[in-house]
């Protein structure tokens, strides 16, 4: 990071950013260009978790090549100036690397599941009804590396 004064490196804040944003963008490789996409997501345990229809472009990728990037931003805010090139930016973000792979196991899923909604809703018990279960894929990040930046 060239600005070491802008990286967060304690853990916890790092988290309190993931918990605060509502949107994690995943960037996969392509053969020609990166794709990335936003995504709805759980985290728990150093771990992401996402969920997706059984077929389209994102499962195709992560198929050929599990390794991912990802993004969170929250607290943003612009920075209005009477000078244009004086504009800034008020934001905390976060940017790790992980695999991705795909959650097969019943209970797992259910798990993963309540994982996602802890994120936007109140506490479990939730109801998932088994055909839901069946057709839905998930997807586990296991994050290798993460990183945090902040302009305040």
């Amino acid at each position: 990071m060239i600005r070491k004064e802008r990286e967060i490196k304690d853990k916890a804040e790092i988290e309190s950013v993931i918990q605060k944003a509502q949107i994690c963008r995943v960037a996969m490789t392509d053969e020609e260009y990166p794709y990335i996409v936003p995504l709805c997501f759980g985290y728990e345990e150093n771990a992401l978790y996402f969920h997706s229809a059984a077929m389209g472009k994102k499962l195709d990728l992560l198929k050929k090549n599990n390794k991912v990037c990802f993004e969170f931003d929250a607290d943003t805010e612009i920075k209005k100036a009477e000078k244009a090139c004086q504009w800034g930016m008020r934001y905390k973000s976060v940017i790790g690397y992980g695999e991705a792979f795909f959650v097969e196991d019943a209970e797992q899923k259910r798990r993963a599941f309540d994982i996602i909604m802890q994120h936007y809703a109140a506490s479990p018990p939730f109801d998932y009804p088994e055909t839901a279960l069946r057709k839905t894929v998930i997807i586990r990040i296991d994050i290798r590396e993460i990183t945090g930046k902040q302009a305040v």
